[in-house]
């Protein structure tokens, strides 16, 4: 069977959350981050789904197996570059179920977005990746993505987003 008839790329449906939920659950045990999750089906549905989606997902399945079963998938959203003056498209999460590696889907998921962020007129598409993760580093780079070495993730959440967040702010 070719490459591209073991699988099937589509946009996420309201009926594969569960089975999202548990790709992110794998994700987040693969990078020793499951004590960080707090995604469920519930608090995902309305991000995806709801009245004002802000992201939107990818997933891989494979029709020769019963059930369908998704193996892989890609969360994304839109970003804004005010460098490009145009919108990106940022990778948030892309996960492929180890068994299910070596299929192309990683490949296949990252050309989908690539060429859905062509058509959308991005500027960049881009992510981050782990430093330990050397395979993902060297499978990003053979995509052709440039791992950029100045550059830093600064984030702030629990305690300190609050805190932050009662600070004062200018006047409306």
């Amino acid at each position: 069977m070719s490459e591209s008839t073991q699988y099937q790329l589509r946009a996420a449906e309201l009926r594969d959350l569960p089975a999202i939920v548990a790709l992110i659950r794998e994700l987040a045990e693969f990078e020793q981050l499951s004590h960080m999750v707090e995604t469920t089906v519930e608090k995902l549905a309305p991000h995806l789904f709801g009245e004002r989606p802000v992201a939107e997902c990818v997933v891989a399945e494979l029709p020769a197996e019963p059930g369908m079963p998704l193996v892989a998938f890609a969360l994304f959203f839109t970003n804004f570059s005010t460098f490009k003056c145009r919108p990106g498209l940022y990778l948030e999460d892309l996960y492929v179920q180890p068994a299910r590696r070596g299929l192309g889907l990683g490949k296949a998921l990252l050309s989908h977005l690539a060429a859905l962020a062509v058509q959308r007129g991005c500027g960049r598409f881009e992510w981050s990746v782990l430093d330990w993760n050397a395979n993902a580093i060297a499978f990003y780079q053979r995509m052709g993505a440039t791992v950029l070495p100045d550059w830093r993730i600064c984030r702030v959440t629990g305690d300190a987003l609050a805190v932050l967040g009662r600070q004062p702010r200018l006047r409306e």
